[in-house]
């Protein structure tokens, strides 16, 4: 039997080229390899979105939308939208009553998180009851189908921790059950904004997977080169150009990029030209995720009945775990 990965989403909006490089990109690698759980943590989105659900259904079909495009395959894969589960609520209040209030106090999701949170103009400093129990909910999700790997990246592994605390105090409590999950390591290709700093949709400095050609050469157009070029035709530093070609190197071949950064040091390529072509480049790449995408669109039927279906294997997988934890805790 194939051994067990667990790993959502929260749902906030279309995906950008941060998520496909960083986290779907490895997810459709591991489909092959592992038992797969992908779901739309849209519990999650109400830790820091509570008050703003309008949109919350139509983004857990856009990521979904987005993931089926890119490759995630429901055939392959278990795609489902988490509060379609209810029995990782019932899990999350047996995992609750056994978690130390300082284990959750320490987590660095939940720092990261609440810091954010109370940066924000109008926050209140207080974090809700929900934000402080995120990273119990988490590990929920991950215990829900006894995972034995979480993809995450390097600076993600901290906050598997926590879980494999609460595991470990599970199994001591009650007998061995949990697997203790391992955080699997991606290393997948990273990518900046368009500004340089980290791609966020909340920082306007992204390029999305269901982004137009048009959109898309436009936003490219914006992204920051080297600085100290003045004229098209003075000697450029590739290694100083911050956006562009970074871009370069995660979507263009080694000939491509060979020849950019000739180009450039010997002052044959200006910026605007480069970014040009690289727009062209990465409408290229793209183009067919974003026809499959156009397809799902146009069909959001068919993206509900997956969800319907995935939903439904993850409750009858949910379900065998959940009654094994009722029986091992004692409850009528």
């Amino acid at each position: 039997m194939k051994q067990t990965i667990v790993s959502g989403m929260r749902p906030t909006g279309k995906l950008h080229l941060g998520h496909y490089l960083g986290v779907i990109q490895n997810w459709v690698q591991l489909q092959d390899k592992y038992d797969c759980y992908f779901f739309a943590a849209d519990w999650h989105a109400l830790t820091t979105k509570y008050d703003k659900t309008e949109d919350l259904r139509q983004n857990t079909l856009d990521v979904i939308m987005d993931w089926l495009a890119c490759g995630i395959d429901p055939e392959k894969s278990t795609i489902y939208v988490q509060s379609l589960v209810p029995e990782i609520a019932e899990l999350n209040i047996y995992l609750g009553m056994i978690t130390p209030q300082n284990w959750v106090e320490r987590d660095p999701c939940l720092k990261d998180m609440a810091k954010i949170l109370k940066s924000k103009e109008g926050q209140a400093s207080q974090i809700n009851f929900g934000l402080m129990g995120y990273p119990v909910l988490m590990s929920s999700d991950i215990m829900m189908f006894n995972a034995d790997y979480v993809p995450v990246g390097i600076d993600q592994v901290a906050h598997i921790e926590i879980t494999r605390d609460i595991t470990r105090r599970f199994n001591n409590l009650y007998g061995e059950f949990f697997h203790e999950a391992k955080p699997l390591l991606n290393h997948c290709s990273l990518i900046c904004g368009l500004d340089g700093n980290k791609m966020g949709k909340s920082f306007n400095n992204d390029i999305k997977i269901s982004d137009t050609e048009e959109v898309t050469a436009k936003k490219i157009m914006t992204a920051i080169t080297d600085r100290s070029r003045l004229r098209k035709d003075d000697p450029g530093h590739p290694d100083d150009c911050e956006v562009a070609f970074k871009y370069w190197k995660i979507f263009g071949s080694e000939e491509e990029i060979k020849i950019v950064q000739d180009e450039c040091i010997k002052g044959q390529r200006g910026c605007a030209q480069c970014k040009r072509q690289l727009a062209e480049k990465i409408n290229s790449t793209l183009a067919p995720i974003r026809q499959k995408r156009k397809y799902y669109e146009e069909h959001q039927d068919e993206v509900i009945k997956i969800i319907e279906d995935g939903s439904q294997r993850a409750r009858l997988k949910a379900k065998e775990v959940l009654s094994q934890v009722r029986n091992l805790v004692k409850m009528y």
